[in-house]
């Protein structure tokens, strides 16, 4: 199963595949350079389904978890401060996405949308310390019916140049559904309330829509 947002390439790749490994088996040359050609050009239309590919996941709706918005490594647990919404410090989960990873964003959490924003940018790398504020982003907030708050920013990488966000204000939201996309990778960060118990550690793999990344 793919995601909708890379019908388009999908499609021209699929087209361009043809054309080329067309070309390679109409063209004379040498037998192992028409197969060296033909697994390049295979290898590349994989690497493009593998980007777009959405598997089903399992969220298993609980009004106490925050589940992991994107799959990849958690590779930062802080306090930090966010100056666009809180206006003060908050925990920060930070996972970070290879272009191997499911590039698909889920809701965290169940609630209604507060607040969702698109900030052009930057493309600096997804890890570099300034990125969460000067790379091309998108924030969203979600109220949870606890009257607890959970603010969730995907961030444009060095490769990612194009973010899609499904959020709309005011939206009911349910968690695990599907909220948008990152092309090519790029990382997202999760803000919590600073005394939010977490439940997952640094370097550890997560699955978006399954994954508990804290509890209330």
């Amino acid at each position: 199963m793919f995601h909708k947002e890379g019908s388009k390439i999908i499609l021209i790749a699929f087209l361009l595949t043809t054309a080329i490994m067309s070309a390679i088996w109409l063209v004379s040359m040498p037998q192992w350079l028409q197969i060296a050609l033909s697994v390049f050009t295979i290898g590349f239309l994989f690497i493009i389904l593998q980007f777009f590919r959405n598997p089903k996941r399992n969220t298993e709706l609980n009004d106490k978890t925050i589940v992991s918005p994107v799959d990849g490594k958690v590779v930062v647990i802080e306090k930090v401060t966010d100056n666009e919404y809180f206006k003060g410090e908050r925990l920060m989960i930070s996972v970070f996405m290879s272009p191997i990873n499911v590039h698909v964003t889920r809701y965290p959490i169940s609630g209604q949308v507060a607040y969702s924003k698109y900030h052009p940018g930057k493309y600096l790398v997804a890890w570099h310390p300034k990125a969460s504020e000067e790379n091309e982003r998108t924030t969203v907030v979600i109220n949870h019916k606890n009257q607890i708050q959970v603010m969730y920013r995907q961030i444009a990488g060095a490769l990612a140049k194009r973010i899609v966000n499904y959020a709309q204000e005011n939206e009911q939201i349910v968690q695990g559904s599907d909220s948008g996309f990152i092309k090519f990778g790029s990382r997202v960060d999760v803000y919590l309330p600073i005394d939010t118990p977490v439940t997952v550690k640094l370097n550890e793999k997560v699955k978006g829509g399954e994954t508990v990344l804290a509890t209330f």
